[in-house]
């Protein structure tokens, strides 16, 4: 969920706000309550990049790129999880 979190400001930085980024991820959350917060915070970023942006193809791209890796990672939670007995949360945009 830390990589899920960090990846979408990485990617949101560097494919849709256009600034270059190195790949250095923070030492990892290690509380449930850490892990919820750092995600919405990735979240909102992502969110507030897009509000009142100029739309680019290239942006567009950045943004099916971000959705994609989240949607790769939260498919290998998903498994883990159903693997473990535990029913995963219903996945919405």
């Amino acid at each position: 969920m830390n990589h899920i979190a960090y990846g979408i400001g990485w990617w949101t930085k560097n494919y849709i706000k256009k600034e270059e980024t190195s790949w250095n991820p923070p030492e990892v959350k290690q509380s449930k309550k850490e892990t919820i917060d750092n995600l919405e915070q990735a979240y909102r970023f992502l969110k507030d990049s897009l509000i009142g942006a100029s739309i680019t193809e290239e942006k567009i791209n950045g943004l099916h790129a971000t959705l994609d890796h989240i949607t790769h990672h939260r498919g290998q939670a998903t498994i883990y999880l159903r693997l473990n007995g535990i029913t995963p949360p219903d996945y919405t945009y």
